[in-house]
């Protein structure tokens, strides 16, 4: 038996989706989150074998989820199912450790074949977005772009410090106290962080930094 988790900020989506694998055999869905903070106490509660992952959620996002579930719970594989098809939004992802990437018009059959071949090990990507992916490594130079050498340069290691606690999902408080600072200064810190990488949130910062490899 599959045993899938289910995430996506629509109701209306993962209600469709548990129909829809409801008549397959062999698979089961075992949770439904509607954030990546939701994604990942389920994957910790229920061990599944994939998670069928949307991309842009409040709170932690898709791709922050599939790097922290690809961290924390290395046999589970995330797959991807979302509207953006993208240049960043796939790259990203499959930098983050997705096994996988499809769009929501996906039919029936083919996602239920992706999801048990990615149980499998296998590794699914949609046609649409195959073409762009191949045109991004025909031009690795196109992304990251050169940029992204200057800010690691510019962040000192305790500011690489947070982004990376930042970019696995922790709280001001939950950073300093894994680091043993005051929350105000954490606070400056990412403060910093904000400004160095010209994002104004903690989000955007997280992307940036997986975007361009400044944090594992």
């Amino acid at each position: 038996m599959i045993r899938i988790v289910l995430c996506d900020d629509q109701e209306i989506v993962t209600e469709g989706l548990q129909v829809i694998l409801s008549t397959a055999p062999g698979i089961a869905v075992v949770g439904v989150a509607h954030d990546g903070i939701e994604a990942l106490e389920l994957v910790q509660a229920t061990q599944p074998d994939v998670v069928l992952m949307d991309l842009k959620m409040p709170s932690v996002n898709g791709i922050q989820a599939t790097q922290q579930i690809r961290t924390r719970f290395p046999n589970v594989r995330v797959l991807v199912l979302t509207t953006y098809a993208d240049d960043e939004w796939v790259v990203d992802a499959i930098r983050a450790g997705a096994a996988g990437y499809l769009l929501k018009e996906t039919p029936r059959e083919q996602l239920i074949a992706a999801i048990r071949g990615t149980a499998e090990g296998a590794t699914y990507v949609d046609p649409s977005v195959a073409g762009k992916l191949f045109n991004w490594i025909a031009q690795p130079g196109v992304t990251p772009q050169p940029t992204s050498r200057t800010i690691a340069v510019d962040l000192s290691s305790r500011e690489r410090e947070v982004l990376q606690l930042l970019a696995d999902g922790l709280s001001n408080s939950e950073i300093a106290e894994r680091i043993h600072l005051s929350r105000g200064t954490v606070q400056n810190y990412v403060s910093s962080i904000l400004l160095k990488l010209e994002v104004t949130d903690r989000t955007q910062a997280a992307v940036i930094a997986l975007r361009y490899g400044l944090v594992e």
